[in-house]
């Protein structure tokens, strides 16, 4: 059965969705939103068609492909490192390049979806997505993988939010948190299933399979896509920004890039230049935007104060997020000498972690609010991903995974709540920009926390006077990061006391003794 729009539908326009339905959408930072999920059409079809699971089901296993190959890598890194002749925390920039695609392209997906059609567009990412996978298996140098993994990054940028759109435009209301969950799962399960599958195929076979194996599911996803997922276009869709798209992709991978490079030796000339050209470029974007409707970056968004805290706040605190899954494989194989297979068991923790969090985040939203929640739960959480810096060898094995547990528990609460109420100030209107900017800033903070953990690091050996990372080396860099994050806290303090009342239930006493008089 075809699942083209069914006779009667109303016309496309902005459709009214409250912050609940987007903080479900856009959760912990896992999988970032896009501009044109908030285009959809009013509930959807009145009837689900007969093969919405299966949709669901697609579009679930293709994102799954693309988180899975996200953290299997990060266990892989020391292992290509030595086969590419190169430091492992050079590697870094396999993981910023992936990242920068996807903070660059995911503003402008929707309009891509919108223009080709939502059925183009998802077969195209695929595709896109299976070639970086293909050429970074036959990867020789890291320039190579670098830019492989940059075409990867095209393709998984696309992936994720036209997928969710398609899954917006074929299921009725009241099968929506059913078809939603098939969604959400990939990025709860995907971390947890990466590190070990990354240990055992680094520890027993080669590297590559790391990338191959998207090969057979690619194929299978491009044929499924085809065959059951309607070519659903907007008739006027919103006009491209290129010259916007443009400059601030030419900002933000000059920054990224000369970031990542100032942790080379020999590089600080090139670093420099690159760091210039991306503050210039970010200069003529702000004068291209500022006013400007239908920017591919809305800046005037930040005008709203609950939405700039969220942003700036959820900001610092992802640097330590973005770090952490570069640091913790090279800490465990490096400096303490554990096989791959070993480190991703131990550094699984963190998911189960995330995982356990969803049960009890609306709870203690509504026992202590959003500001109170979101100052003391920073601390914790920073403070545990802090501790990460004092792993000896000698340490016991469930100590580790007990710390990274509780760490990813109370960090993943953290961006639950971030993501939530980032969006209680922003009107229907403006729903959809907003949702492309935000997504935009955490793929970037996440490349930043990177570099970041890769500059500390460097400077942290340079310092000690070591060619190869030692473990105080790494010790430096955790808290480095993280006390980049705990800064966040300077933020979160000035969150309004009432901030996201509405969305987590919560009244605070002053309010409760004034409804009882």
């Amino acid at each position: 059965m075809s699942l083209l729009p069914f006779p009667g539908q109303p016309a496309q326009r902005p459709r009214r969705r409250g912050v609940a339905s987007v903080n479900a959408e856009v959760r912990d930072g896992i999988v970032p939103a896009a501009g044109s999920l908030a285009k959809t059409q009013d509930l959807g079809p009145a009837v689900s068609g007969q093969n919405y699971r299966l949709v669901a089901l697609i579009i679930a296993s293709a994102l799954f492909m693309e988180f899975v190959d996200a953290t299997v890598l990060a266990t892989a890194l020391p292992t290509m490192a030595r086969d590419f002749g190169v430091r492992a925390p050079e590697m870094s920039i396999a993981l910023t390049s992936y990242l920068l695609a996807l903070a660059i392209f995911i503003p402008a997906s929707s309009v891509l979806a919108d223009r080709y059609g939502s059925r183009t567009v998802f077969r195209a990412a695929i595709l896109l997505f299976m070639a970086g996978s293909l050429a970074c298996g036959q990867s020789r140098t890291l320039e190579m993988i670098v830019v492989s993994r940059f075409v990867q990054g095209i393709g998984g940028a696309m992936m994720i939010p036209v997928g969710r759109l398609v899954l917006l435009r074929s299921v009725a209301k009241q099968d929506m948190v059913n078809a939603m969950s098939w969604l959400l799962v990939p990025a709860l399960i995907g971390p947890i299933v990466g590190p070990p599958l990354g240990g055992f195929i680094v520890t027993y076979l080669d590297w590559r399979w790391i990338f191959y194996i998207n090969l057979p599911v690619g194929v299978l996803g491009v044929w499924l896509v085809g065959r059951f997922i309607a070519n659903i276009k907007e008739d006027q869709p919103a006009p491209f920004d290129p010259r916007g798209f443009v400059l601030s992709g030419l900002s933000l991978g000059c920054l990224l890039f000369g970031f990542e490079m100032v942790s080379r030796p020999g590089e600080g000339g090139a670093a420099t230049a690159l760091v210039a050209i991306g503050v210039v470029a970010g200069i003529f974007y702000i004068r291209h935007a500022r006013g400007r409707e239908g920017a591919i970056l809305d800046l005037t968004l930040m005008r709203d104060p609950t939405f700039r805290l969220s942003v700036i706040a959820g900001s610092l605190t992802r640097i330590t997020q973005g770090a952490q899954p570069f640091l913790l494989p090279l800490m465990m194989q490096v400096g303490f000498g554990f096989s791959a297979a070993r480190s991703g068991t131990i550094t699984v923790a963190t998911a189960i972690g995330s995982l356990a969090m969803k049960s009890v985040a609306q709870r203690v939203l509504r026992w202590f609010g959003f500001r109170r929640a979101l100052i003391w739960n920073g601390v914790i959480a920073t403070a545990g991903y802090a501790i990460c810096g004092l792993f000896r060898p000698n340490w016991p094995v469930w100590a580790m995974f007990g710390m990274l547990a509780i760490s990813g528990f109370f960090m993943s609460f953290q961006f639950t709540a971030y993501n939530t109420i980032a969006y209680d100030g922003v009107d229907k209107r403006h729903m959809s920009s907003a949702t492309a900017f935000y997504s935009t800033f955490q793929q970037l903070m996440l490349s930043l926390g990177i570099c970041v953990a890769a500059i500390a690091l460097h400077l942290a050996m340079l310092a000690n006077g070591h060619a190869a990372p030692a473990l105080e080396d790494f010790s430096a860099a955790f808290w480095v990061v993280t006390s980049i994050s705990l800064s966040a806290t300077l933020w979160n303090v000035r969150f309004a006391r009432d901030a996201g009342a509405e969305i987590s239930g919560h009244v605070a006493p002053a309010a409760a003794e004034k409804q009882a008089a």
